[in-house]
């Protein structure tokens, strides 16, 4: 009990200080307002029915949609089992509310133990799983002290992480002693939680359930309404930056204009990483570069020139995310290159939630964003699946192991710079055959990765199979 009170009183100093940053993004910028209650009093819904539950607890957009392939798995295996979703972030609240409906959608409880405790006795799991690597000390010793197995999945710990941690061996070694599993991605991961105190018996390498949840199929119906909707044709090339910060959309758009007149059938995709900057990367095509442009969320026609419908963009709301919206693209567009045939090409502008997937089944050329920055990179995977031929930037350590694998197999591409970007896609679209090698030789890394889910599902079967649960408390 102590090391909780401990660990309230250093949880409630950093709160209090981060305080005025969290009440400008309320009051300011309208952020995180929802689910308060549920995260400072663990005020859940309390589950009505005794059956078996586990609790997944994934942090924001891209853990949830990580966990489609472990709930496939789980729901075919135990069909008795209810299943709670729990998310630290409001974006990643939205997606798994639309794209898990049938499952019971919750914030986690910031990690106070009062917090803690209370969100526990009304959804009284039979195991909890964490995605990654999301270690809430006092979430994880009070499971862990009710009897219920704490499972960490797809564990990942990057060199930053891993060397911060080292720094509290003695703390990391009593909540990882907690952890009734750790399922990791690959040997490296494994080696650095046993050195930070896992017990070794309960360290496991599963691979990463990311490679089980990549298509690789270009024809699938959700790549399909997607490029319908942004009236893509077969003999254009795409050209997708994507996961984007700034300012990779504005290397992307220089590179975008030095080619375009030597290659006519190229087209440019943006997709910024960050929903809050959909608007900014769409004034920097319009105002700053005076480009037409095509958002996922609404268009229109004016006086001859495309621009942002900004009432019907603005209003997308969180029912709109994951579903296929109308195309209209296509019809408007050519009556209008009728009128003007001198009118450009339009910039692509994904700005919907959760459709990045699928999108970069449009890619002939990928650029992964988050890699000329301080970001770390995003996941390159995705477009690796689809096959296409794959860049970054230097800066990938959340994703080290993926860029060896991907490098080391001659199967994509480190751009240094903006100047080095255009370089890198001149090559490849003089060079079309090679750039369709690399994409190939991608795609058949991926494939040769898949199978961590099946394991995964396995682990936690036997962590429920002994695991016996009482009624949930309306506490």
């Amino acid at each position: 009990m102590l090391v909780s009170w401990l660990l309230n009183f250093c949880l409630g100093v950093l709160l209090t200080l981060f305080s005025p940053w969290v009440l400008f993004r309320m009051i300011v910028q309208g952020k995180d307002r929802t689910g308060w209650r549920e995260r400072l009093f663990g005020a859940v819904p309390p589950r009505e029915s005794d059956r078996p539950c586990v609790w997944l607890h994934a942090v924001s957009v891209g853990e949830v949609l990580q966990l489609q392939p472990v709930l496939d798995g789980l729901a075919a295996e135990h069909p008795d089992c209810e299943f709670v979703i729990s998310t630290t972030t409001v974006t990643g609240h939205e997606v798994a509310r639309k794209k898990y409906p049938e499952y019971r959608v919750i914030f986690t409880p910031l990690d106070f133990s009062w917090a803690v405790n209370r969100a526990l006795r009304r959804i009284a799991p039979a195991a909890l799983v964490l995605v990654e690597l999301e270690l809430w000390p006092n979430l994880i010793l009070s499971t862990a002290r009710q009897g219920i197995p704490v499972l960490l999945i797809n564990g990942r710990i990057g060199e930053r992480s891993y060397r911060g941690y080292r720094r509290f061996r003695p703390v990391m070694r009593h909540i990882l002693a907690k952890l009734s599993l750790c399922a990791v991605q690959n040997e490296t991961y494994a080696e650095r939680l046993r050195v930070l105190g896992a017990d070794p018996a309960k360290v496991v390498v599963t691979g990463s359930i990311k490679f089980d949840r990549i298509d690789i199929r270009r024809d699938n119906p959700r790549t399909a309404e997607l490029r319908r909707a942004f009236d893509l044709h077969p003999t254009e090339t795409v050209f997708i930056a994507g996961s984007t910060q700034a300012p990779e959309e504005q290397f992307a758009l220089d590179t975008y204009l030095a080619l375009r007149p030597k290659h006519p059938n190229l087209r440019l995709v943006l997709v910024p990483r960050h929903k809050e900057r959909f608007d900014e990367v769409a004034r920097l095509v319009e105002e700053t570069h005076g480009l037409p442009l095509v958002r996922r969320s609404g268009r229109m026609v004016d006086g001859g020139r495309w621009t942002v419908d900004e009432s019907n963009a603005k209003s997308v709301s969180p029912s709109s995310i994951l579903q296929p919206l109308p195309s209209v693209l296509s019809t408007e567009y050519s009556a209008l290159s009728t009128q003007h045939s001198s009118l450009p090409t339009p910039i692509l502008l994904l700005d919907t939630l959760g459709e990045l997937a699928a999108c970069w089944g449009l890619a002939d050329i990928a650029f992964v964003g988050g890699s000329l920055t301080n970001r770390g990179g995003q996941n390159m995977i995705e477009p690796a699946g689809y096959g296409a031929a794959v860049m970054f930037g230097p800066n990938t350590w959340n994703f080290r192991d993926v860029v060896e694998m991907l490098l080391t197999g001659d199967a994509a591409r480190i751009v240094r710079s903006a100047a080095d970007l255009t370089e890198q896609v001149a090559w490849l679209l003089d060079h079309p055959a090679e750039a369709a090698s690399l994409g190939q030789q991608a795609q058949q890394l991926v494939l040769a990765q898949q199978g961590a889910t099946r394991r995964t599902v396995e682990l936690i079967g036997r962590s429920l199979a002994v695991r016996k649960i009482a009624k949930p408390k309306a506490a």
